[in-house]
């Protein structure tokens, strides 16, 4: 089960919202797919990103994906913790595992997000997506 605190993405991001700012990682679901993760790239702090663009990459033992805004906003920070340990990403996604922080561009984008209870409805279905 997702936390229920979140809101999720087709492409298994996550993304905790509080006020104007929000907090994004990838899922129990991406990280466990991925396997061990060795290295995750992430962008500079003070770029801005539009909603459904790339802002990096994680990598692991089998491949290389993506990760993708699940809304548009400049990035106030990124974990620097993941540099040295991206195993943080397996270890704790929802907490520790945290990819970057951002300022909302636009807090009607995350209207368009999953709840957790429709993110594992949508994962249980095999995510063939639209």
């Amino acid at each position: 089960m997702s936390p229920d605190d979140l809101l999720y993405t087709k492409e298994h991001q996550w993304v905790r919202v509080d006020g104007e700012k929000a907090t994004i990682g990838i899922t129990e679901h991406a990280q466990d797919e991925l396997g061990d993760i060795v290295f995750v790239e992430l962008p500079d702090i003070g770029a801005t990103i539009e909603a459904n663009e790339s802002f990096g990459s994680v990598e692991s033992v089998k491949a290389v994906s993506e990760v993708f805004m699940p809304v548009g906003g400049e990035v106030l920070k990124t974990n620097a913790g993941l540099e040295d340990s991206p195993e943080l990403v397996n270890d704790d996604p929802y907490g520790k595992g945290w990819l970057i922080r951002i300022a909302v561009q636009d807090n009607s984008e995350l209207e368009e997000l999953m709840s957790a209870e429709d993110y594992d409805e949508y994962i249980s279905k095999g995510e063939t997506g639209d």
